[in-house]
């Protein structure tokens, strides 16, 4: 099975509360990151690929070091491909490609990307990159992305897939905070979103 997801920002206090960027609502970064890392692992088993689209970890007042981060990520199930955000730092990536566990399949857990990759899923084409791209007039190619958090572009060829992203309302069953997302229901919120800008048009 595969999953995506982006913006996880473990660590990150200063978006705790209710607040319009990234509302979290969590009393601490320590219970946010364990229902995150609950999330996670409730749905991806260690044979599944999860997307990762960047943004994993940030406290902007006492730097993170890659060693802590690694240790979130550790706890986390699957083969985890990594796609750079702009709070990722090289020191990161130099750090888990040195400290890369092999899965029980033989296969490393981690993998890089600096901007993007592409990947298909019932006859859509994927393009999963940290920052929205503009396509202009496609067929069945969307742009799933994170980094601006609880926004939402204004084209339904862009879907928002972070953790707070208003997408996820057209996700049924509602997923818990911090769940990956897996293709199909990338697929559920493409129609919820066109419908929505469809109505918007009138």
């Amino acid at each position: 099975m595969q999953f995506v997801i982006s913006d996880t920002h473990y660590f990150h206090a200063d978006l705790l509360g209710d607040n319009g960027f990234a509302p979290r609502l969590f009393p601490n970064v320590e219970a946010m990151n364990q229902q995150m890392i609950a999330a996670w692992n409730e749905r991806v088993a260690e044979h599944d690929t999860v997307y990762h689209l960047g943004d994993i970890a940030l406290r902007p007042h006492n730097y993170l070091t890659p060693a802590e981060i690694a240790g979130v990520l550790a706890q986390l199930n699957g083969h985890i491909v990594l796609i750079k955000g702009n709070h990722d730092y090289r020191d990161l990536f130099k750090y888990l490609a040195q400290h890369n566990p092999i899965l029980p399949d033989g296969q490393v857990k981690y993998t890089f990307h600096d901007v993007g990759i592409i990947v298909k899923f019932d006859h859509n084409q994927f393009f999963l990159t940290h920052y929205p791209l503009l396509f202009g007039i496609t067929h069945q190619t969307y742009n799933l992305h994170g980094h601006i958090h609880h926004n939402m572009m204004p084209t339904d060829t862009n879907i928002n897939i972070g953790v707070d992203a208003p997408e996820r309302q057209w996700v049924k069953p509602t997923l818990p905070f911090g769940a990956p997302l897996t293709f199909a229901e990338v697929m559920q919120m493409i129609a919820g979103k066109k419908k929505f800008l469809a109505a918007q048009s009138h």
